[in-house]
C-alpha cells in the first residue's frame, strides 16, 4: 500500500493536481492514508466522509432521486459523488467509494463486500466500477480502498 501511495503522490505532484476524496463506507480511511504521507498537503486537497444519504446530498450534491432509484450502493451515486467532490473542491481529480462492509446490510442483489467506486478527472468523463470483495468488515474495507487508489492513479495516466 505504501509503494502505490507514493506513487500516488508522485503522479499528483507532477502534474501539479490535487485529490479530493468522497468515502463512505471506508469511513475516512483513504484520507487517512493520504496524509500519514509528510507532505501530503501539496497534493491532498480534501475528504469528505458521507456516510449517510443526507450528508450525500448535503455535502455532494448527491439527487435524492438516484439515491431512491438505485440506492446508496450503487455505481449512479459514487459517479455523483465523485463528482460533487470536484464541484465542492479545488481539486482536479476525485475518488468516492460506497458499499456493504458487513457483517449485515447485504442482499441478494447486493451482498456484503459489495462496493462501488468513482473517479472524476476536471474536465473528464466520471468513471465507474463496482467490485464484490471477500473476508470480514476490515478486510473488505481494506481491499476497496486499495481499489480506490489504484483507481485514482489510472485516472491519472
Amino acid at each position: 500500500m505504501e509503494t502505490l501511495l507514493y506513487s500516488l503522490a508522485d503522479a499528483l505532484k507532477s502534474k501539479g493536481w490535487m485529490l479530493a476524496t468522497a468515502e463512505s463506507c471506508t469511513g475516512g480511511w483513504i484520507a487517512k492514508l493520504c496524509t500519514d504521507l509528510a507532505g501530503s498537503s501539496a497534493w491532498f486537497e480534501r475528504g469528505f466522509v458521507t456516510y449517510s444519504n443526507d450528508a450525500k446530498q448535503d455535502m455532494l450534491g448527491v439527487k435524492a432521486e438516484t439515491l431512491a432509484q438505485h440506492g446508496a450502493v450503487s455505481e449512479a451515486v459514487t459517479a455523483e459523488m465523485a463528482a460533487g467532490a470536484l464541484q465542492h473542491s479545488r481539486a482536479q481529480v476525485a475518488v468516492s467509494v460506497s458499499g456493504i462492509a458487513g457483517p449485515g446490510g447485504g442482499t441478494a442483489t447486493k451482498p456484503v463486500g459489495t462496493v462501488c467506486f468513482g473517479w472524476a478527472v476536471q474536465g473528464g468523463e466520471v468513471s465507474t466500477a463496482t467490485r464484490h470483495f471477500q473476508g470480514d468488515r476490515e478486510a473488505v474495507r481494506a481491499q476497496a480502498v486499495q481499489y480506490a487508489l489504484s483507481g485514482v492513479l489510472q485516472a491519472l495516466r
